[in-house]
């Protein structure tokens, strides 16, 4: 009988002994598991360069580009005063910024500045298309769509914001070196045409 109980008594603390184990072995996985779950510096889908814009009025610019150009919002943080503090819009794969002014900041707009040196870039697959969507939305047509030495069908607008879009599609791929060509033979052909108007 005694050799019973025993031997029962070494079977159960030798059930016991595995499952104690395997908590164990649980608890350290999930603790290094949490451990490896890093939040990662560049979250997916985010370019490396960013655009951010200002303006006097996002709301308005926001529902601008949503015509123009079909973007999408994605989100927006406002004050208690409506006023937009930081906003951001998808168009096609690219993610834009925008916010409104903050002259305490140095962040002022297009407009308030008299207008922006930086060109912003659209490719579409129809630039016809977009360049006539912008248009119809209150854009200002600043170049109009052209077959460009670079192998793009490209057009320049103007928002009502104070910046630029050149709007285009590629229907030819140039290399570097045919370009130059190109570019020298413009502009040679420009100084002739500039020689016989004068």
């Amino acid at each position: 009988m005694a050799a019973r109980k025993s031997a029962r008594k070494s079977a159960k603390k030798a059930a016991r002994k595995p499952a104690k184990k395997a908590v164990k072995k649980t608890a350290k996985k999930s603790a290094k598991t949490s451990a490896k779950k890093k939040v990662p510096p560049i979250p997916k889908g985010v370019h490396t360069v960013g655009v951010s814009l200002c303006f006097q009025d996002s709301a308005f610019a926001i529902q601008f580009y949503e015509k123009a150009f079909g973007a999408k919002e994605l989100y927006r943080l406002t004050e208690t005063s409506g006023k937009v503090g930081h906003a951001e819009l998808k168009i096609g794969d690219t993610t834009i910024m925008m916010a409104d002014e903050y002259p305490d900041f140095a962040v002022l707009s297009a407009k308030t500045i008299g207008g922006s040196p930086i060109r912003l870039s659209i490719a579409v697959k129809n630039a016809d298309a977009a360049f006539e969507r912008a248009v119809s939305a209150g854009a200002t047509v600043i170049r109009p769509l052209n077959d460009e030495f670079y192998g793009w069908r490209a057009g320049v607008v103007m928002d009502p914001f104070g910046y630029t879009w050149s709007i285009m599609h590629q229907q030819e791929v140039v290399s570097p070196k045919e370009m130059q060509k190109r570019m020298a033979k413009m502009e040679v052909a420009s100084k002739s045409e500039g020689a016989a108007a004068a």
